[in-house]
C-alpha cells in the first residue's frame, strides 16, 4: 500500500469524485458495500431476463465487468488483511 495525493472534485457519499494522480479526467469511488449490491442487483437482473432471452448478453456482460471489480476488490482486502464491509 501506499500513499498519494488525490484531487477530489466530490466528496458524496457512495459517488466520491476524484483523480488519481497521473490521469487526465476523474474516476468515481464506489465503496465496496455498494458495489456487492450491484452485483446483487445485476445476479437478479440476469435470472429475470432468462438465459437465451433478448437482453440476456448485455445484462450478463454488465454483470460480468462488476463481478471482476468486485473479485479484484476483495482480493485486494485479503492482500492486506482488512475484512469486507459485507457480508456474503
Amino acid at each position: 500500500m501506499r500513499s498519494e495525493q488525490v484531487e477530489i472534485f466530490s466528496d458524496q457519499t457512495n459517488a466520491a469524485v476524484m483523480r488519481h494522480p497521473g490521469r487526465r479526467f476523474p474516476g468515481l469511488l464506489i465503496q465496496g458495500d455498494t458495489l456487492a449490491g450491484l452485483c446483487r442487483i445485476a445476479d437478479e437482473a440476469c435470472r429475470e431476463v432468462g438465459r437465451g432471452a433478448p437482453g440476456f448478453a448485455e445484462v450478463n456482460e454488465i454483470r460480468n465487468a462488476l463481478r471482476g471489480l468486485l473479485d479484484h476488490y476483495k482480493r485486494t482486502l485479503d492482500e492486506h488483511g482488512m475484512p469486507l464491509p459485507f457480508s456474503e
